[in-house]
């Protein structure tokens, strides 16, 4: 796809969601989540869900696409694909391995999803069980290392470090998710406002990470459908044209033993070089961003290298006003994004980009043209997207 717009006239053109509820509280198994959500995105493209022939995932999703397909009564399976690595670094990955196959024309509708059921399959974050500790953890647990907000906060405090950047930037992101929750009853925090005096009486759980820095645990699904901008035409939704899109990783990233030679990064400077030349544009074409937060600091980084601020300008640019629609020129993660919408591994972050560009956000951006989600930074494998109106 090199020289060229990612999808070659791909759009997403359906978008699915279930009620999205604190983990473990689902009253539904994850399988009938998933089916609930892919249905609700061919209702919202205006096809049956028989059409669907492709499926799309990531982070090694639990729900096999044979079975949805005959769950659905589809016509033909004519694509299954998995997107190796990186946790919620693949949710952009799996939109773009979706517009690849489109545009090579192994497909007429692929559907990305994730599913999530913590309650059925066990919580997130917590340290393993097994007695034998595989790469990487085999240079990690030993001393203590069990948790991804372990891993991560030792790069985010040595960025922090070497460019002299405050806490003030993590407190806004926060801030800036929360905010925009208090907009969309569908959010899990929804009715639960922060303010700066919270978040910094807020238990630490690893510096510099308090309580309100890391994500949700969440139960639920999510799905969006593509197909080609032809078909699309005759939809019921306007699409979003997929401008560009860029998976990967910096070199060594997956170094064991911390030993990546950029060590203080998000991981992301291949995929926004690769990003911004695919789709022609640079972060001032940019109208709204959703950066995927595990952490906040992963965001931070993951702005600087796309190239929104330089480390340095962290504390000026971070801010709630800078972050927040209507006041600021980087409106961010305006669902309220892993941390106060649903983390369903990112793959809100899409569905929100997407409702910018058809102008249904519950925090829309007037005019948005453009519209960018950042999957997955400090992980092994991460991905970056560009929709267009």
């Amino acid at each position: 796809m090199t020289g060229r717009t990612a999808g070659s006239g791909v759009a997403v053109v359906g978008l699915g969601e279930t009620e999205y509820y604190r983990h473990g509280g689902s009253p539904h198994p994850e399988f009938r989540l998933v089916l609930d959500a892919v249905r609700a995105a061919a209702e919202d493209a205006g096809i049956d869900p028989r059409e669907i022939d492709g499926y799309c995932s990531f982070s090694d999703d639990r729900n096999a696409p044979t079975r949805i397909a005959t769950a659905l009564g589809a016509r033909d399976l004519a694509l299954s694909t998995m997107q190796w690595g990186g946790g919620g670094g693949g949710g952009a990955a799996a939109v773009a391995n979706a517009a690849a196959a489109l545009a090579a024309g192994y497909a007429r509708y692929v559907c990305v999803f994730r599913g999530l059921a913590q309650g059925q399959f066990g919580r997130f974050g917590t340290a393993s069980t097994s007695p034998h500790a595989e790469w990487p953890s085999s240079y990690e647990a030993p001393y203590g290392v069990l948790s991804a907000a372990q891993l991560f906060a030792m790069r985010v405090r040595r960025f922090m470090h070497d460019h002299g950047v405050t806490q003030e930037p993590l407190r806004a992101i926060a801030l800036a998710s929360y905010h925009h929750a208090q907009q969309n009853p569908r959010a899990v925090m929804y009715g639960r406002p922060l303010t700066p005096e919270l978040y910094d009486r807020s238990r630490w759980i690893v510096e510099p990470f308090h309580l309100f820095d890391c994500c949700q645990e969440n139960d639920g699904a999510a799905a969006v459908i593509l197909t080609t901008t032809n078909r699309a035409r005759h939809l019921r939704q306007r699409p979003a044209i997929l401008m560009a899109a860029a998976q990967g990783a910096d070199p060594r990233q997956s170094a064991a033993a911390h030993n990546a030679p950029d060590y203080a990064s998000a991981n992301t400077r291949n995929v926004a070089r690769r990003l911004y030349a695919m789709a022609g544009l640079g972060p001032r074409d940019i109208d709204v961003v959703q950066s995927y937060e595990n952490f906040t600091g992963g965001v931070m980084m993951s702005l600087v290298e796309h190239g929104f601020c330089e480390p340095e300008e962290c504390v000026e640019y971070m801010t709630l006003d800078n972050f927040s629609v209507g006041t600021g020129k980087c409106p961010l993660n305006t669902s309220g994004g892993n941390l106060a919408e649903c983390y369903m591994h990112g793959l809100g972050l899409v569905v929100e980009a997407v409702r910018q560009i058809r102008g249904n956000s519950p925090n829309q951006v007037p005019d948005a043209e453009t519209s960018m989600v950042c999957s997955g930074p400090m992980a092994e494998l991460v991905s970056s997207l560009i929709l267009r109106r």
